[in-house]
């Protein structure tokens, strides 16, 4: 019986994920092959060669970071508030945090890569515009100031990275204690 052809997006999962232990550098055919239990021959029947691989990665990410999440936000159920989106975008950022694919250490990762690759930046910084694009109006709706509007996207943003690249003591307070607290802040301005 013949070994049934491993899936393109298994090779894209394996690359993701190799990205985040190492970066671009790490991401090798024949690594990614070996781990996957295959041989390299059936990465060419998806992939004309290691950069359309990394290619698909950043798309696969950018659908998964970007258009997946704003569609689980905005397809709950009823009608929901600035607040109530806003939380659950919180929610679901949270909660994918840990996924070897898509995850925090592959957004650290990704952003890392951008400081070297001037078209990986052009790539990010897109992606970080339309996350801003999402949230303006959902501050907006809570803030009447834009300079407000802006202050809180920039804070909710980098609170997202930030908290992944300090590591310090809060003294009494457990962390999650004060990200909850900030997130309250952010959702109930002034």
């Amino acid at each position: 019986m013949a070994k049934p052809r491993t899936p393109r997006r298994a090779w894209i999962d394996q690359g993701l994920r190799a990205l985040a232990s190492g970066g671009p550098d790490s991401v090798r055919v024949e690594v990614l092959a070996e781990s996957l239990g295959v041989t390299k021959g059936g990465f060419y029947g998806y992939f004309a060669d290691r950069p359309a691989l990394l290619t698909e990665m950043l798309d696969t990410w950018e659908l998964e970071v970007t258009d997946k999440i704003i569609q689980r936000v905005e397809e709950s159920d009823g009608d929901q508030d600035a607040r109530a989106k806003l939380r659950r975008l919180a929610a679901i950022v949270t909660e994918i945090d840990d996924d070897p694919t898509i995850g925090i250490a592959v957004e650290l990762a990704v952003r890392d890569w951008a400081r070297r690759d001037p078209e990986v930046a052009i790539r990010l910084r897109r992606i970080d515009d339309r996350h801003l694009a999402y949230l303006r109006p959902l501050y907006g709706e809570l803030c009447a100031d834009p300079l407000e509007v802006e202050a809180h996207c920039m804070i909710a943003m980098s609170l997202r990275l930030g908290d992944h690249l300090m590591s310090f003591d809060h003294g009494r307070y457990p962390r999650s204690e004060v990200q909850a607290y900030i997130q309250n802040r952010l959702i109930t301005p002034g």
